[in-house]
């Protein structure tokens, strides 16, 4: 009688000894990925709130620079059907403007803040403007967010004669009431002609240019809709 073939046993001992370890390796990385993925989704959730607070106040923040007389801001909506509604949570409808009212100490309205964007030199550009109706100026400008070149690009922010031009910027209506009479545009330093034009920071002018562009665009699709309804919102 002949003894068994045990050959192959070792073979498949060192085989077992091998895969388990992998295996184990295997099921440890999937639970780890699992459990990072739960706390990565539970903390979005938990800070959501918190974040769309920040957002808001920083927005509030902004539109009070650029109108410094307001005492209550209130956001709005301005419809791609015209209609200038309250604005409410979540993402706005398709085609619709955020913009803010803001009301002086005595609840008469001081004037209207809004968001302009364009692509500057290193990203997006964001700028809140102030809008007054007894001049249809832009009374101010502050910088929403921005990546630019520290000590270059963020002379928007500080370059006295750059803020200047907000101080008066003519952004009047056509005569229909359809688009602006001028658009915005940035010109050369030391060119500018007219109160429409934008003074470039020389040397930075990719970010001056994002500046005018963001305005222009912005105020474009919202002056229209919304001038001629203004007197709805005399009172907060």
């Amino acid at each position: 009688m002949s003894a068994p073939d045990t050959t192959s046993q070792p073979q498949e001992t060192d085989a077992l000894a091998h895969a388990t370890p992998t295996f184990t390796l295997l099921r440890a990385l999937s639970v780890v990925s699992a459990v990072c993925g739960l706390i990565i989704v539970a903390s979005y959730l938990l800070t959501l709130d918190r974040a769309k607070d920040n957002r808001r106040l920083a927005s509030e923040r902004a539109v009070v620079k650029v109108l410094p007389n307001a005492k209550i801001v209130k956001p709005f909506l301005a419809l791609a059907n015209g209609d200038i509604v309250p604005a409410g949570e979540g993402d706005p409808p398709s085609g619709a403007i955020r913009f803010y009212a803001a009301y002086d100490e005595k609840g008469r309205l001081d004037g209207i803040a809004a968001e302009g964007a364009a692509k500057g030199y290193a990203d997006i550009v964001r700028v809140m403007f102030g809008y007054r109706k007894d001049c249809q100026c832009i009374v101010g400008i502050g910088v929403v967010s921005m990546r630019e070149t520290p000590g270059i690009g963020d002379k928007i922010l500080t370059d006295k004669d750059f803020l200047a031009n907000f101080n008066a910027l003519d952004v009047r209506l056509n005569d229909e009431l359809t688009a602006l009479a001028n658009e915005v545009k940035v010109v050369k330093h030391g060119t500018k002609t007219e109160k429409w034009q934008i003074d470039a920071i020389s040397g930075t002018t990719i970010t001056s240019r994002a500046v005018g562009k963001g305005i222009n665009e912005a105020a474009q699709v919202l002056l229209p809709r919304l001038v001629p309804k203004l007197d709805r919102l005399e009172k907060p």
